[in-house]
C-alpha cells in the first residue's frame, strides 16, 4: 500500500491529497474481475492444508491487515486453512517466521533487514504498505516538539515490536539520552518504558507517561478511539531523517499523516518506513505464487477498513522491499507480470 510520502518531493512542494486506493497496474486493472489461473487450479492436494499469518498487537493495522489476508488465503483456496495470530510485532512475527510456527508475516523493513539478526533465512513476498511512526502526547503536556521530550516518560513499544527497535533509532537521532527509571526521569534524558499499543495509551491517559511511540498504518484505531477521551497531539518527527539516513541508508522517509486522520489532529509530517510480507526462504514456490497473484489480483479485499485512503496496494510497488531479498518464486511471479 502506497503512502503520502515526499521521499520524492522537495521541501515545500505541493502534495497530491490522498485517494481511495487505487490500483495502478495495467495488468491489475485489467485481471482485478476475475481470478487468475494459478489461484482457480488451487486443490486440496497442491496447497498447505493450515497456515498461519503473524500479525500484531489489538487495534493496530498489522492485526488488521494480516486476517484480511488470512482470509483470503483461505477464500481463494490458497491454504485450506488460515488464521491471523496476535504477536508483540515485528520481531516476534520474524522470530514465529524462523521458528515454523507461522507461514507469513508481517514486519518493518528496519526488523527485516538487521544484518546477522533473526531475519536470516527470511525473503519477502511483497511491500504491502507503508508505517507511520506517531508521537503521541496530550494537548495539555506542552510537549511541542522531540526537545520536549527531555527529562519525560515516553513509551517506547513493547519488547518483540519494530516500534521498541525504532523508537531507540529516533531518540539517538534526536540527540536525547534514554533512562530505563521512570520514576525520576533526568534531565536531558527520555525515562522509556517498553509499553505497547493498548497499554501505552491507557498509560497517556492515566498521565503515568508523556509520551506514546507508536508505529503503524493511518489511522491506527486505537489511537482514534483513544481521541475520544482526551485530547491528544503528534510530533512532527520529520527533521531526523538526514540523521536516520546518514546511519542507517534509505530505509526511512518523509511521510504525511493526513488532516483529519484523527479528531482534533492537525496533518503532520513523519518518518515512515516500509513494511513487508515475508516468508522463510524455503516456503514451497507453488505458495508464495498464489500470494503474490492474490496480492496483486484481489487488492481490494486485503485494505483494512480503517484506512482513510492514505493506503492501497500497488502492483508496482510490491516489489520495492528496501533491500529485503524477494522469495524466488515472488521475483519469478513479478516478472511475469510485468515483462
Amino acid at each position: 500500500m502506497v503512502p503520502v510520502r515526499d521521499s520524492l518531493v522537495p521541501d515545500g512542494a505541493a502534495v497530491q491529497p490522498p485517494r481511495r486506493w487505487v490500483l495502478k497496474s495495467a495488468v491489475a486493472v485489467g485481471l482485478a474481475a476475475c481470478l487468475p489461473p494459478a489461484l482457480a487450479a488451487c486443490t486440496g492436494a497442491d496447497r498447505p492444508e493450515d497456515l498461519v499469518v503473524a500479525g500484531g498487537e489489538p487495534g493496530g493495522f498489522y492485526l488488521e491487515f494480516s486476517t484480511l489476508l488470512a482470509a483470503a488465503l483461505e477464500r481463494h483456496g490458497v491454504a485450506g486453512h488460515a488464521r491471523a495470530v496476535a504477536t508483540g510485532g515485528s520481531l516476534d512475527n520474524i522470530a514465529e517466521l524462523r521458528a515454523g510456527r507461522a507461514a507469513f508475516a508481517v514486519a518493518l523493513a528496519d526488523a527485516a533487514s538487521q544484518p546477522g539478526g533473526d531475519s536470516a533465512g527470511i525473503a519477502a513476498v511483497g511491500k504491502v504498505y507503508e508505517n507511520y511512526v506517531h508521537c503521541v502526547v496530550r494537548k495539555d503536556s506542552g510537549i511541542r516538539d522531540l526537545a520536549g521530550l527531555a527529562g519525560r516518560r515516553v513509551a517506547v513499544g513493547q519488547p518483540g515490536s519494530g516500534t521498541s527497535l525504532t523508537t531507540p533509532r529516533l531518540l539517538e537521532a534526536a540527540g536525547l539520552g534514554t533512562s530505563a527509571d521512570a520514576a525520576a526521569p533526568v534531565a536531558g534524558t527520555a525515562a522509556v518504558e517498553n509499553l505497547g499499543l493498548n497499554d501505552g495509551i491507557a498509560a497517556l491517559k492515566a498521565g503515568t507517561v508523556d509520551a506514546l511511540f507508536w508505529s503503524g498504518g493511518v489511522p491506527t484505531a486505537a489511537i482514534a478511539s483513544a481521541t475520544q477521551d482526551v485530547a491528544l497531539a503528534l510530533l512532527d518527527l520529520s527533521s531526523l531523517l538526514p540523521e536516520l539516513r546518514r546511519r542507517y541508508g534509505g530505509l526511512y522517509d518523509r511521510v504525511l499523516i493526513p488532516d483529519g486522520s484523527y479528531p482534533g489532529v492537525p496533518a503532520v509530517w513523519t518518518v515512515g518506513a516500509p513494511n513487508l510480507l515475508l516468508c522463510r526462504r524455503d516456503m514451497d514456490s507453488t505458495t508464495v505464487e498464489r500470494t503474490v497473484q492474490l496480492l496483486v489480483h484481489s487488492a481490494a479485499e486485503l485494505i483494512p477498513q480503517s484506512s482513510l485512503g492514505v493506503q492501497f496496494l500497488s502492483a508496482e510497488s510490491l516489489i520495492n522491499t528496501a533491500g529485503v531479498p524477494l522469495h524466488p518464486a515472488a521475483a519469478d511471479a513479478y516478472r511475469a507480470l510485468h515483462g
